[in-house]
């Protein structure tokens, strides 16, 4: 018996060069799939292409900085010339941490810190989702997916700006999903607790859940073929989230207010 077709074909990934975006480009990758891969890494992007390869996948690659409008406006134009895109997945992402002072005392995330964490998570995504909606539009049919985290769901001392460029993601898709479902566009916010990555693996304190990126692709993956709107995980996680945004502030103020800072990262 053959394999069952798979339900998207033609999928663009940002921020494939490791972590999730990585784990994700390796689950969807089968025989009749192409994969349009970028970052700004080529050559962590070329490993992940050759797994991809492996697994029987046409993949095309390209150096991409999502923060400008252009070169993402360009690269889904290309793209959709190869192969009209059936699924794209806004997952670039940065934090940047708050760090602290030579006291210990935690410092305030610096201006250029918050611009660019917003300039990646939230103008980032934007940059690519939009021409996509565009195409996708005049075809009637496609999926926009966005990687937000259980981290928009309240803002934390730890890392404020990551937080709210993930909040306002995640709010964005929910609005975006019923504006573009009359055009035959189907919305996804995934919203992932912690996660084995590059990103998370500077981070010096106990992360609850913490998941292997590939089970959490898997779930993303199974999540966005039902179609489904909001893709948070783990469970126990995002019911822990849930309960702070129910809680009184000034109680919730008061458990987060020492919530440990993100490193720095370079």
């Amino acid at each position: 018996m053959s394999a069952p077709s798979p339900r998207f074909k033609s999928i663009a990934i940002t921020g494939a060069s490791r972590g999730l975006g990585a784990a994700m480009a390796e689950e969807f990758a089968s025989s009749g799939v192409s994969l349009f891969l970028s970052a700004r890494d080529m050559d962590k992007l070329n490993k992940v292409a050759d797994l991809c390869r492996a697994k029987g996948a046409n993949v095309h690659l390209t150096a991409l900085d999502v923060r400008s409008k252009d070169q993402s406006a360009q690269w889904i134009e290309t793209i959709n010339r190869i192969a009209p895109l059936d699924l794209v997945i806004a997952n670039a992402g940065i934090s940047a941490g708050t760090g602290g002072n030579e006291s210990g005392v935690m410092s305030s995330e610096s201006p250029d810190q918050v611009e660019n964490i917003f300039a990646v998570n939230f103008h980032g995504a934007l940059n690519t989702i939009s021409p996509a909606i565009e195409a996708m539009s005049k075809r009637g049919k496609g999926h926009i997916a966005m990687t937000a985290s259980l981290a928009g769901f309240r803002g934390i001392a730890g890392a404020p700006a990551y937080c709210a460029s993930k909040a306002a993601l995640k709010t964005y898709g929910e609005g975006l999903r019923g504006q573009l479902a009359p055009a035959g566009i189907d919305v996804s916010v995934i919203c992932p607790g912690f996660v084995e990555t590059d990103m998370t693996a500077v981070n010096g304190f106990k992360m609850p859940f913490l998941m292997k990126a590939a089970k959490a692709a898997k779930i993303i993956r199974s999540g966005l073929e039902r179609k489904k709107g909001r893709i948070a995980f783990p469970l126990p996680m995002l019911f822990g989230v849930w309960l702070l945004t129910t809680l009184p502030d000034a109680l919730v103020h008061r458990l987060t207010l020492n919530a440990p800072a993100k490193p720095a990262q370079k």
